[in-house]
């Protein structure tokens, strides 16, 4: 054998005499303790220990949240399930059925407990059960973020932008005072306004009423029927005074705000057509709502006839109704409730659609939106790149006590606290001060307003 062959047999030999020594070393070790041992990693398990629904009406509005207990002592998520008009019912779908599903399941899994819970009623979709999941899912991401000791837009992929802009609502009985009340947005540094003016003598949506409605002032809940009509709304009267509103409020504020509509979906599609192309000369940031969920179909005509910017969804439940507008780039925002559509997990995948397809978000965030689910939005927008408004909601001294940490509106932007999780807590004791208000169980409003003829109309 040549000397350098023999060197290299030598020398494997070696080296793999050296590898089964250790291995040996190593085994003999693992087998004297009965088994193999590897370092710790990660967190340990938890599981979901109890899950409670928080209703409370710090400033006369339903809100329902949900709180999630898990294993580990102190350590628990808050999550919006807020459907004001049908809140008990939501209690129920949370504390009777989905609390026995996820008592002892890992809060950890979050995409699997939302996609067990969606077919865990075989049938699915609608507000009720969207909404008890949304409680739930918000909830797991608040402890994913706590457990992580990191705020939850870090979590989601770090902030885009240092606070979210938010859009203002000014409303009046005729155009001045509209005007006086987007100068007021202005000088409080918002640069985005929402502007609704009232129709005389009509119940317009957005603003306080104006005039006598068509039957008797004084009639009550029960007078209000098809033969005798309450709350009178007509849309061609409308459709006229919206563009000589905007038409009132450029000659004088000129082009430095940035001025939205809500049309509500109270007009035909013709009217939406005709009314979104008369409003196109005063550039508006968006109109929202110019056609209701169930004439989706209608987007692609009125999308050919008007260069508007439009925002639509906030009724929207499910992915068959928003994923083919925002595919088709029909719309330019979406509007979905977070928990209207079950939560963070189905929102942020929304998000990411829209990112591909150049649709902005812009969340529906009225005051029936938890300071709890104002702060999940929070955090997705903070994280999303494709994010667009913030709808603004300034929450009054009752509501901030009962959840300290509510995020802070600055200048038109809403701030997160940059606490864990999602930075927000409640105050049960306080909040059970704060209980439903007495009477009608839910907003009467909705399913009352009708045409002069008595046909109900959308809300």
């Amino acid at each position: 054998m040549h000397r350098r062959n023999l060197l290299k047999h030598l020398w494997a030999g070696t080296a793999l005499g050296g590898s089964s020594l250790l291995l040996n070393q190593s085994l003999t070790a693992s087998s004297s303790e009965g088994k193999m041992t590897s370092p710790p990693r990660g967190l340990p398990r938890l599981k979901i220990t109890d899950v409670r629904t928080i209703m409370t009406a710090p400033n006369g509005i339903r809100l329902v949240v949900v709180k999630v207990l898990t294993s580990e002592p102190g350590l628990y998520g808050l999550g919006c399930a807020t459907f004001t008009q049908r809140a008990g019912v939501v209690q129920a779908a949370v504390d009777q059925y989905l609390k026995p599903f996820l008592v002892g399941r890992d809060p950890d899994e979050i995409e699997d407990i939302w996609q067990s819970s969606y077919v865990s009623s075989y049938w699915r979709n609608g507000p009720v059960l969207f909404n008890a999941m949304s409680g739930i899912d918000m909830a797991l991401w608040d402890i994913k973020g706590k457990r992580a000791n990191m705020p939850l837009h870090q979590l989601l992929g770090g902030k885009c932008r240092f606070a979210a802009d938010l859009y203002y609502h000014a409303s009046g009985r005729d155009f001045q005072e509209v005007e006086d009340n987007v100068r007021k947005a202005m000088e409080a540094g918002y640069r985005h306004v929402r502007a609704q003016v009232a129709v005389p003598g009509l119940a317009t949506y957005g603003t306080r009423r104006t005039g006598q409605s068509a039957m008797s002032s004084d009639a009550g809940p029960a007078d209000s029927g098809p033969t005798s009509p309450v709350d009178v709304w007509e849309p061609g009267a409308y459709v006229r005074i919206v563009p000589r509103l905007f038409e009132h409020l450029r000659s004088r504020l000129g082009e430095e705000v940035e001025l939205l509509h809500d049309v509500h979906e109270r007009i035909s599609p013709a009217q939406a057509v005709q009314l979104c192309r008369d409003l196109e000369r005063f550039h508006l940031y968006f109109v929202e709502d110019p056609l209701p969920p169930e004439e989706n179909d209608h987007f692609p005509h009125l999308r050919r006839q008007t260069s508007v910017p439009i925002a639509m969804g906030e009724l929207f439940n499910t992915q068959q109704e928003y994923v083919p507008l925002i595919a088709n780039r029909l719309i330019d925002f979406i509007r979905i409730h977070l928990s209207q559509i079950g939560g963070l997990s189905p929102a942020r995948k929304v998000a990411a659609l829209g990112e591909y397809f150049g649709v902005k978000t812009a969340w529906h965030g009225p005051g029936d939106v938890s300071p709890v689910g104002h702060a999940a939005g929070l955090a997705l927008e903070l994280s999303t790149y494709n994010f667009g408004i913030h709808e603004g909601y300034v929450f009054p001294r009752e509501t901030r006590e009962v959840f300290p940490g509510c995020p802070e509106v600055r200048n038109g932007y809403l701030y997160a606290n940059e606490a864990p999780g999602l930075g927000i807590d409640v105050d049960e004791k306080l909040a059970a001060k704060f209980p439903y208000p007495s009477g009608e169980p839910f907003d009467f409003d909705w399913g009352r307003t009708r045409r002069r003829d008595g046909t109900v109309i959308r809300p």
